[in-house]
């Protein structure tokens, strides 16, 4: 059984992180430096629970207002943060780290490495129920934390690469600003039982449409730069 687990969930992260390899084909980073990002991912989800449990005394609020509060606070903001400083600490200045590109694909290797553990948990938790809760963390969750993280070293790359102090401090905020809004929102919509063809899956493709329109425009900056 637990073979079964960690296998189901891990499945998908590995599939993400091919996807991942793929496209930084044309400068790729340094494998020793993208698993020392992805093992640092996973060793942060042991701050976040610790924090998260913390947090969670301070929501008292009920209704709609809690479920916000733990939506965007409790998980969004807690996750996002320690993600982005796994970055910050292991690759942000690394001499690796040297075009757009990067930006993204260090912040997704961080967050999938979180999403490796929490799957784990998750799966763990709803063992009798594995497959089905694998398969729809497969198909939502998993890459869910990946395209916040698109979102994430978008930003965290051009507060990199800005032509101002200011500049870089206003893309700076938004590399942590724009991921909790949407995981956040992505946390909202489930815990409210929203429609899930009118509300969830729209908001779904819109993440990959806004994210990989992104990633397309880094792909192609790097193709440039190394052709």
């Amino acid at each position: 059984m637990v073979f079964t687990i960690i296998s189901l969930a891990l499945i998908p992260v590995i599939v993400l992180v091919i996807f991942l390899l793929a496209v930084d084909r044309h400068d790729r980073e340094p494998i020793r430096l993208l698993g020392k990002v992805f093992l640092f991912g996973m060793l942060s989800s042991i701050p976040i629970l610790v924090i998260e449990m913390i947090l969670v005394r301070f929501n008292i609020f009920a209704g709609i207002l809690g479920i916000i509060f733990q939506s965007f606070i409790v998980a969004g903001l807690t996750e996002e943060y320690m993600k982005r400083m796994v970055v910050m600490k292991t690759a942000y200045r690394h001499p690796a780290f040297n075009e757009k590109m990067d930006g993204i694909i260090y912040c997704a290797f961080a967050a999938l490495g979180f999403a490796a553990v929490e799957n784990v948990l998750y799966l763990s938790s709803y063992f009798q129920d594995a497959p089905s809760v694998a398969l729809y963390r497969a198909i939502f969750s998993v890459p869910g934390h990946m395209l916040f993280a698109v979102t994430m070293g978008y930003y965290l790359a051009l507060s990199k690469y800005a032509e101002s102090p200011g500049l870089s401090r206003k893309f700076y905020s938004r590399s942590l600003i724009y991921p909790v809004l949407l995981h956040g929102t992505f946390n909202t919509i489930l815990s409210l039982n929203l429609p899930i063809l009118l509300v969830f899956v729209p908001f779904i493709i819109f993440l990959w449409v806004y994210n990989m329109k992104k990633l397309n425009q880094f792909y192609k900056e790097s193709k440039q730069l190394h052709s």
